[in-house]
């Protein structure tokens, strides 16, 4: 089978979306590409920011390879799956662009992993695939019986087929990854780092996927949710690759990034840096000064509120009081250039305990965000808390709800963020 895997070039512009703007590895079409090809299929892979290509350049690049298949992601590659964009008008310019030349479409995502049928009916495409993808893409391309093929969503004579729940790989032995050396050259951001000049290309590994935590604000119900490890060897074979092509900087994309003392000692002898997310309770000082030896050059923290009620009410299951968590962010800080604490705006926040804590914090050299409004993503339990199961208008009700909360949104989102249908309706989405 020939199958293009694409990356579309993303526009975010009256979006809510928070996430990073600058351009990211596709980690998932590159797993599916690796799967592909062991299996003897042919691949075309795709991005539009790391080609420097337009949706229309995309899809001539897709119709001139004639594929049998052509699959395309909602989101911006696995490190913002859950944080992703409402609206679906990107991937739907790339799908009219390629007008029925890609052969079977695919789309693979945030979206479709919760709310199938929109997705099939928003985008047009042929198949959705229902959680964590690489695998089914490639059990698609072995010619199986859509049937047999589990967390599949389709149109069959006018009626909805999903063929099982969302799918979770297994992943701790998905394959070292490799990238073209002009994608590289391309990719000089180095994530979540701030305060230095990048020295050389950066890049986006996964070390671990899912989260042993559900705290409610968290979009990973149906996609991303069980904790697996990926197997060391695997992961400094990919690291060391990355080094021979000169990256400098490597991104781990995990959910949360947590305490690992084989492969931070592995890195300790490595000349790259690297950034995490994770929880700081879960680091002892012991710990993090591994993690600061180890090359870690940025910690973006999730400590969301400032108060033991407010952490509970988020189901973050923290046992640390306030006090502490200050102190071990400031211990951190100690071994490690950046550390970010990150705050989420929540109704009846004490705006002067938060200034006074940002400002503690700052005075110590740990950055402390201006408190993000939380958006309740059909994929969290707080959406479900609210509204129950997600349904075809999940989105829309989301979108809604988190347009009419706040008066002001972040400063790193966009000043004039739209109604999702009007997003939408510029490219036919609806």
């Amino acid at each position: 089978m020939r199958a293009a895997l694409v990356n579309p070039a993303w526009s975010f512009d009256h979006s809510i979306y928070f996430g990073c703007r600058e351009a990211h590895l596709p980690l998932e079409l590159g797993y599916g590409k690796a799967l592909l090809e062991q299996a003897g299929h042919q691949v075309l892979l795709l991005d539009g920011a790391l080609d420097g290509l337009s949706n229309a350049g995309l899809a001539e690049r897709v119709a001139a390879f004639a594929p049998d298949m052509t699959v395309l992601t909602t989101a911006p590659t696995y490190l913002f799956w859950r944080c992703a964009q409402p609206e679906l008008w990107v991937p739907k310019e790339f799908l009219t662009a390629l007008d029925g030349r890609g052969g079977r479409t695919v789309a693979v995502g945030p979206h479709g992993s919760t709310t199938p049928a929109p997705t099939l009916g928003k985008l047009g495409v042929d198949l959705v695939v229902r959680g964590e993808c690489e695998e089914i893409v490639a059990r698609l391309a072995e010619g199986t019986a859509l049937d047999d093929i589990p967390a599949l969503a389709f149109q069959r004579d006018g009626d909805l087929v999903v063929t099982g729940g969302p799918h979770a790989a297994r992943f701790t032995d998905l394959p070292a990854l490799s990238w073209p050396v002009e994608w590289l050259r391309r990719h000089p951001h180095h994530h979540h780092r701030y305060g230095t000049e990048p020295a050389g290309p950066g890049a986006e590994v996964e070390a671990s996927r899912g989260c042993p935590y559900n705290c409610s604000f968290c979009a990973k119900i149906d996609f991303r949710d069980q904790y697996r490890r990926r197997d060391t060897a695997i992961i400094l074979e990919e690291i060391d690759g990355l080094i021979a092509a000169g990256v400098r900087y490597v991104y781990f994309i995990d959910e949360i990034f947590l305490p690992r003392r084989d492969l931070l000692e592995a890195l300790v002898e490595r000349p790259v840096e690297f950034g995490v997310q994770t929880r700081i309770d879960l680091w002892k000082p012991e710990m993090l000064d591994l993690l600061g030896a180890a090359g870690c050059v940025s910690i973006e923290a999730g400590v969301e509120s400032l108060t033991e009620e407010g952490r509970a009410s988020l189901d973050k299951k923290c046992r640390m009081s306030t006090d502490d968590l200050a102190e071990r962010l400031i211990h951190a800080r100690r071994s490690v250039p950046f550390v970010q604490a990150n705050l989420i705006a929540m109704a009846g926040d004490d705006a002067g305990m938060v200034k006074s804590w940002r400002e503690k914090l700052l005075a110590a050299g740990v950055w402390a965000n201006d408190p993000v409004p939380l958006y309740p993503y059909p994929a969290s339990p707080d959406y479900r808390r609210l509204w129950g199961e997600p349904d075809d208008r999940a989105w829309e009700r989301a979108h809604e709800h988190y347009l009419g909360q706040f008066d002001r949104l972040s400063d790193i989102q966009e000043d004039e963020p739209l109604p999702l249908a009007e997003l939408e309706a510029a490219c036919s989405c609806r």
